[in-house]
């Protein structure tokens, strides 16, 4: 059942994934191609493997006891796994967004300058400075809090700090960035923007995004994957999903007969 479109070039590509926590069996043999320069929306009902997937592309599962991993993960072609993988180096490739916001207890420049300080990126200050707010006008943040950048991070608005975490992510200058239920804690106003920005951020950078809201999914992404039970049930351009899915399963979450 699982259907995979390769058009396209894939910048994340999995064959016959299977995610195991220990006894219980995450993810059934997904076959799922991530395109670059798109937005990407797993849809599904609550624990059917979509988060999971998401944490497989910068191996956040490695974090979890007794989480394995089979089957081929591969970005831009280079296996995810393979035992010579630097995950630091990875996670910096693959720059993550959680579900609430989580700024760290620094100031505002700091949460920015964090990951570019650990991987040497700027030569002096005045670069480290660039990289700062050009992260903050990407993330769509700068004109907000050009005046305060020594105040706390954790200080900010709720959306204000997704859109810190959005900029902290992408100032060590991913090629992905993973969002998982980005806005579930924000409110409408503040969802609004992170749309606008994820709309922006395709241009240069190739994001997943995991999201209840099929709306969402609808506005920000060009291709959607279902996910039900641990199993990709269809994957396609977003339109063709909301309007015409293929697989009576898709027809049933989209038109809320479950879910």
């Amino acid at each position: 059942m699982n259907t995979a479109n390769t058009n396209g070039t894939a910048k994340v590509r999995s064959r016959g994934l299977e995610v195991f926590y220990g006894e219980k069996q995450a993810l059934f043999g997904v076959d799922l191609d991530i395109r670059s320069g798109e937005v990407t929306a797993l849809i599904g009902p609550s624990g059917c493997g979509k988060s999971t997937f998401l944490r497989c592309i910068n191996r956040m599962n490695d974090l979890v006891d007794g989480a394995k991993v089979n089957g081929s993960l591969t970005l831009d072609g280079d296996d995810i796994y393979h035992r010579e993988v630097d995950v630091v180096q990875l996670r910096a490739k693959v720059g993550m967004v959680f579900q609430k916001p989580n700024p760290f207890p620094k100031s505002i420049y700091d949460n920015v300058a964090y990951g570019p300080r650990i991987h040497g990126m700027a030569a002096d200050q005045a670069e480290l400075d660039e990289i700062v707010m050009t992260s903050l006008e990407k993330a769509g943040l700068l004109g907000e809090v050009k005046d305060r950048l020594q105040e706390s991070g954790t200080g900010l608005s709720g959306g204000q700090q997704q859109r810190l975490c959005i900029a902290r992510a992408i100032a060590v200058e991913p090629e992905v960035i993973l969002m998982d239920e980005p806005c579930s804690a924000l409110d409408p106003i503040a969802t609004a923007k992170v749309e606008e920005l994820i709309d922006e951020l395709r241009d240069n950078y190739t994001i997943v995004i995991v999201t209840h809201s099929m709306q969402q999914a609808a506005r920000v992404s060009q291709r959607t994957a279902f996910f039900h039970l641990g199993k990709l049930i269809e994957m396609g351009d977003t339109e063709q999903i909301f309007t015409n899915p293929q697989q009576p399963l898709t027809q049933g979450y989209i038109t809320g007969r479950f879910g």
